[in-house]
């Protein structure tokens, strides 16, 4: 019969990988807590059932000598895998660390275990639990950036809307109004009569002729004409300064 976290292969016991994840996993042996009380003294035996248990660990070996698997006089002579009770608050919470033994005081901690109330889980690295924490702040960072970026287009919405109706009060405001044009023609009327009046025009020289309306009307019409040609264009201003001389 294969144990419980192992393989049976040829009579022999395959233990689980090392490093393995299985936070997302709780085993709870509900049969098993009613027969037996659990305390310090059976807690290991409990653990044992669970998948977290490797088989090929130290205390497994303690246990086919028929010593206690938690002996820690035994297992510091030991190298390898071993399980330790690190920390323990009878009945509710047991603590369970893995880690491996180069020498008797040289050991490296690899996974704790933790039975809470009988149940009992894998505790989660502290670099994955600091992972978790910042994915799901950034989840709600990014949600709130977007729920206030929705809002904000919504408010631009609107603004769009008063902008098209901001020329209806303005042509309102253009009408004219009959008392204003009143007070400024008192106004202009009152610095008109302030001012001296215009002197007379001078009078025409002594055998000066007034020309007749036809030479009038074509002095006009030359007159326009030469107004209407185009001027002449400047060689040196208005060629620019890349066509001027240089001297």
């Amino acid at each position: 019969m294969a144990a419980p976290g192992g393989g049976m292969l040829d009579g022999v016991q395959t233990a689980q990988p090392p490093g393995t994840d299985m936070t997302g996993i709780c085993f709870r042996d509900q049969l098993w807590l009613n027969t037996y009380p659990l305390d310090r003294n059976l807690v290991f035996d409990y653990f044992a059932l669970s998948p977290f248990y490797d088989w090929t660990s130290n205390n497994e070996q303690l246990r086919m000598r028929s010593q206690h698997p938690l002996d820690l006089s035994q297992l510091t002579k030991m190298t390898g895998i071993e399980y330790v009770l690190s920390e323990v608050m009878e009945p509710h919470l047991f603590i369970m660390r893995k880690q491996k033994r180069d020498g008797p005081d040289k050991i490296t901690a690899m996974l704790a275990y933790y039975i809470l109330d009988g149940s009992i889980y894998q505790a989660p690295q502290l670099s994955n639990v600091f992972a978790a924490r910042i994915g799901r702040a950034l989840y709600y960072i990014e949600k709130a950036f977007t729920t206030a970026a929705s809002k904000l287009e919504k408010i631009g919405y609107v603004d769009s809307e008063n902008e098209t109706t901001i020329p209806e009060p303005k042509a309102a405001k253009e009408t004219i109004d009959l008392k204003e044009i009143k007070r400024v023609d008192h106004i202009l009327a009152s610095l008109q009569r302030k001012l001296p009046p215009a002197p007379p025009p001078p009078p025409f020289p002594e055998g000066y002729v007034p020309p007749s309306t036809a030479e009038t009307d074509k002095g006009s019409e030359t007159q326009e004409a030469t107004e209407t040609q185009e001027p002449t264009v400047d060689p040196i201003i208005d060629q620019g300064p890349s066509k001027r001389m240089k001297f």
